[in-house]
This record gives structure tokens, sequence and C-alpha cells, in this order.
């Protein structure tokens, strides 16, 4: 795998070592991104996407002015 080097401001690193009980922010930030990245593909998976409005049947509007 690739790895990539990035610069964080320093309490910015505590902060997500603090979150995810590491003692290496290198491993915080995995933990973090990992994470993130876990949760967004939860929620798409219950939500959907934005193609899956094409499958469902298009109603009518019930909406009156009035």
């Amino acid at each position: 795998m690739t790895q990539v080097t990035v610069t964080l401001d320093a309490n910015l690193a505590i902060d997500a070592m603090m979150l995810s009980g590491t003692k290496s922010p290198q491993d915080a930030v995995e933990l973090v991104l990992r994470d993130y990245l876990a949760r967004g593909r939860r929620t798409e998976t219950r939500t959907g996407d934005a193609l899956d409005g094409r499958r469902l049947p298009q109603r009518p509007s019930t909406d009156h002015e009035g």
C-alpha cells in the first residue's frame, strides 16, 4: 500500500489521539479516517445514493396552492 505524508496541527493530532485512544498520531489519524469512511458507507447503505431516486415510482404532487 502506498503511504502519504500529511502535516497536521499538533492540537489536531492530539485530539485525534485522545478520540481514538492511541499513543501514535499516525495510528490515531488512520483510525479516525477509517471510521469516517465506514460511517459514510453505512449511511449510503441505509439511505441509498442519488441513483436510487430513479427507481421509485413518480407520484403526482398533492400540494395545492390556495
